[in-house]
C-alpha cells in the first residue's frame, strides 16, 4: 500500500489543522492505520492510530483529548485532526500502516508501511 500525507502548515498556538492520509494500492480496510511525528533532533514518536473498521482509536497520552484520529475506507482516507495545537507539536508527521487485525503496543514503535511526511509548525 501506498501512503501520502497531506494538510500540514504553519498555524499559531490555538489554532487547528487537519491531516490527510490517503492510500492507495491495496484494500484500505485491510489496514490498521497511525500517525507518528518527528520533531527536529528527536525520536520519532507514535501520536495516533485506528482499527480497520475504525470503531477503536488509540491516542499518545501528549496529544489525548486534543487530537482525534478517524477514517473514511470509501476514500481510502485517514484524517487527524489536531485542535488546540502547541509548539511542542511541531514536527514532520508521518502515517503510517500495519497488515494486522488488531492493533498493539509495538505498533507505536513502528508498522509496516510508511508514507512522506508533511510538517506542522506551530508558532508561538
Amino acid at each position: 500500500v501506498q501512503l501520502q500525507a497531506s494538510g500540514g502548515g504553519l498555524v499559531q498556538t490555538g489554532d487547528s489543522l487537519r491531516l490527510s492520509c490517503t492510500a492507495s494500492g491495496r484494500t484500505f480496510s485491510n489496514y490498521i492505520v497511525g500517525w507518528f511525528r518527528q520533531a527536529a533532533g528527536k525520536e520519532r514518536e507514535f501520536v495516533a492510530a485506528i482499527s480497520r473498521s475504525g470503531s477503536s482509536t488509540y491516542y499518545a497520552d501528549s496529544v489525548k483529548g486534543r487530537f482525534t484520529i478517524s477514517r473514511d475506507n470509501a476514500k481510502n482516507t485517514v484524517y487527524l485532526q489536531m485542535n488546540s495545537l502547541k509548539p511542542e507539536d511541531t514536527a514532520v508527521y508521518y502515517c503510517a500502516a500495519d497488515r494486522s487485525l488488531y492493533f498493539t503496543s509495538g505498533m507505536k514503535n513502528g508498522m509496516d508501511y510508511w508514507g512522506k511526511g508533511t510538517q506542522v509548525t506551530v508558532s508561538s
